[in-house]
């Protein structure tokens, strides 16, 4: 009997009809959104509509550096720099080369990361966006060096910096190049602090790794958006390793928020609004 069911949903589904066409019908990929966390389906439109956070539980979707850009800062206040750095392969790991130009065409990004000056509500700051869908926002020499060069810029021209993070972590296609971005962006953030400058970080879905570990932990203000991954190694490795289960969101922004790690959550939908706040309470 349910063999029947099936059989005759599949049938309406491919519209056979006697003496017709198999015709079969045809869903757009990109027509419904579910939620990786609650698993609740909406249509893309309506998704998309809500600023790309799930209306069932408040998870806040991935965005392109383009997406971010356009709901953060001023409209046309926006001046890239930096823009002409590229990744080399300088362990001349195979495939890497092909990887990054693939990545580039489908993306349109140079890399993981765009930097420049902005306005946010009128006020002036230095921006850095990590866009996950461009080697999951892994970080390599390039994205270092533009990191890096951000927190220099916003130092001589003293200006505050904002940098949204989303990340896997180190580039394993560099390997100890990779690594050594970690010291390279923590210095450079320490200088724009000497200077009495204000930085925040806006901890993004997921951040997790080597930038974590370095330049995400160090704003003088942290901020998370809702339900977020937040971590360092993964949980197994973790459990394996101190022989412990461990609880079951000990790595997401509330979690990280009850235990002190970063300072404040806030929805997507009011973020520009705080960040112009922060950076007038500070100025």
């Amino acid at each position: 009997m349910i063999i029947d069911l099936f059989k005759n949903v599949r049938d309406r589904m491919e519209n056979k009809d006697d003496g017709a066409d198999e015709t079969k019908v045809s869903i757009p990929s990109n027509l419904l959104f579910k939620c990786p966390r609650c698993q609740k389906v909406v249509f893309m439109e309506e998704f998309e509509k809500s600023w790309k956070i799930c209306v069932g539980c408040g998870y806040h979707s991935r965005l392109t550096a383009l997406e971010r850009l356009n709901i953060t800062v001023d409209k046309g206040s926006f001046v890239e720099i930096n823009d002409s750095l590229t990744s080399k392969n300088p362990l001349k790991f195979p495939g890497y080369d092909k990887k990054i130009e693939q990545l580039m065409e489908n993306t349109g990004l140079s890399e993981a990361v765009i930097t420049g000056e902005c306005c946010i509500r009128k006020n002036k700051a230095v921006i850095g966006i990590m866009d996950s869908h461009f080697m999951m926002a892994s970080m390599g020499s390039v994205v270092g060096e533009k990191l890096t060069r951000a927190f220099e810029y916003a130092t001589a021209q003293q200006l505050p910096i904002i940098i949204f993070t989303a990340s896997g972590g180190a580039r394993m296609q560099e390997g100890i190049i990779s690594l050594m971005q970690m010291a390279k962006t923590s210095g450079a953030a320490g200088r724009h602090s000497d200077a009495g400058l204000l930085y925040i970080t806006v901890i993004t879905d997921p951040t997790t790794g080597g930038v974590t570990a370095s330049f995400a932990s160090l704003g003088d203000v942290i901020i998370a958006e809702p339900k977020v991954l937040i971590g360092f190694a993964g949980r197994r490795v973790i459990e394996d390793t101190i022989k412990q289960r461990l609880p079951a969101e000990f790595q997401s922004a509330e979690f990280l928020k009850d235990h002190g790690f970063i300072d404040m959550i806030v929805n997507r939908t009011h973020m520009r609004r705080t960040l112009s706040t922060l950076i007038q309470m500070h100025y």
